[in-house]
């Protein structure tokens, strides 16, 4: 059996720094992930006049509920999502303040306007200085009532994410009436950890009811991260190997452990328990038809995997991965077919056909987990190469020596 240790999870880490942020005293992140995104937003509540004390493995923040102590700032958001649509949110609730931000080229493409119009709705004065609904954009902050919204988060879970959020902060609390929503998971993870700060929102079924009164400030656990998880999942189903991630267990806040249930579907042995989770190889892999709506960014693991299977794979519902770091369907198929293998693809659903794969240089497009993803490939595939291997610095900076070392386990059991 091999154990991996996995790094902090991206999704909660965001979640927590804005939540300490805005609560009242100073909370401690224990074993939060050190990446570029969330180096990243880090420096941008640093920016704001927040502070941040970056130890190895705890972060401790001094929250702010009246808001950011700079009156003005410009905020770099990089490449982060999260950095780029939770920070407007969160200075959006200051009495007052200017706050510029801008973010990367292809941060800049990836959309906002759902979030800004909900913003501009609640009396936000909120102005993109370029392209509507994308960076940069301007904030000025006035204090927010609240109200009622009316939301389609039917392409990012994170504009309801950050409305949820900013709910205690406002004057009178917010509810939310959702329409459209894609990745349901990963609002169980706001709900859950702005209940570890002090705040209940009602739910009854897509209708949220924030109240106000601002948040508490905590001692907060960062759990590992599940969608990084998977490629270590997905490298044992392939190999025929046992692999264990230790503090990912039944009581997991992270919707993309369920990638597991995927794997127990193409015939891999799986056990979930408290504390931890093991996947077992049976020496193949079963093709399948497979919603990954809720799981989407382990969307690419099983693509990746997905011609080592005996059958075709069909992964369908996940549109949403048209509009990430890249169009991931898209980047996907491109790979797969330069290795050979058939694919078909339509707006949202990619099938893929059994091959033989043969070694080639993977097309990154900047996003670190078509490497993460592809890397699993290569278990299988020898000599595939990737045109920017050091992107995974957005979540894993270390993958690579991180890989090589599991794979050299994997190897010697």
């Amino acid at each position: 059996m091999t154990v991996i240790d996995i790094p902090g999870s991206k999704s909660v880490t965001a979640r927590a720094l804005f939540l300490a942020a805005a609560a009242d005293g100073t909370s401690t992140l224990l074993r939060p992930l050190c990446s570029d995104d969330t180096e990243g937003f880090a420096e941008g509540l640093e920016n704001l006049g927040y502070r941040v004390d970056r130890e190895a493995d705890r972060w401790h923040v001094e929250g702010r509920p009246a808001g950011p102590a700079a009156p003005d700032a410009d905020v770099y958001c990089r490449d982060g999502a999260t950095t780029a649509r939770f920070l407007p949110t969160l200075v959006a609730a200051a009495a007052s303040g200017t706050y510029r931000f801008d973010a990367s080229a292809q941060m800049r493409r990836r959309p906002l306007a759902p979030l800004t119009r909900a913003l501009t709705a609640l009396g936000v004065d909120l102005r993109h200085e370029g392209a509507e609904g994308h960076h940069p954009l301007t904030v000025r902050a006035a204090g927010i009532e609240g109200g009622e919204l009316t939301l389609d988060a039917g392409e990012s879970s994170q504009y309801l994410t950050a409305l949820l959020m900013l709910g205690p902060l406002t004057a009178q609390g917010l509810r939310i009436e959702v329409t459209e929503l894609v990745s349901a998971p990963y609002v169980g993870i706001t709900l859950a950890m702005m209940r570890a700060f002090g705040v209940e929102v009602e739910r009854e079924g897509n209708t949220f009811s924030v109240p106000p009164g601002g948040y508490r400030a905590t001692a907060y656990a960062v759990e590992p991260d599940a969608s990084t998880a998977s490629y270590f999942f997905a490298a044992g189903a392939l190999t025929g190997r046992e692999v264990t991630v230790p503090g990912l267990g039944a009581g997991a806040l992270q919707g993309d452990l369920r990638f597991v249930d995927v794997l127990r579907a193409m015939g891999a042995e799986v056990e979930v328990g408290a504390d931890a989770t093991t996947v077992r190889s049976t020496g193949r892999l079963r093709g399948l038809t497979v919603n990954m709506r809720d799981v989407s960014d382990t969307m690419p693991t099983l693509a990746a995997i997905a011609p080592y299977a005996d059958g075709p794979v069909r992964i369908e519902d996940v549109a949403n991965t048209r509009v990430k770091e890249c169009d991931r369907l898209e980047a996907c198929a491109e790979n797969l077919r330069a290795m050979g293998i058939t694919v078909h693809t339509g707006p949202d659903w990619i099938e893929i056909h059994p091959g033989t794969p043969k070694p080639t240089e993977i097309a990154t497009h900047g996003d670190h987990r078509i490497v993460m993803s592809f890397a699993v490939a290569g278990l299988r595939t020898p000599g595939l190469t990737y045109d920017d291997p050091g992107c995974v610095r957005k979540t894993f900076p270390r993958f690579h020596e991180a890989f090589a070392d599991f794979t050299r386990d994997l190897t010697a059991v």
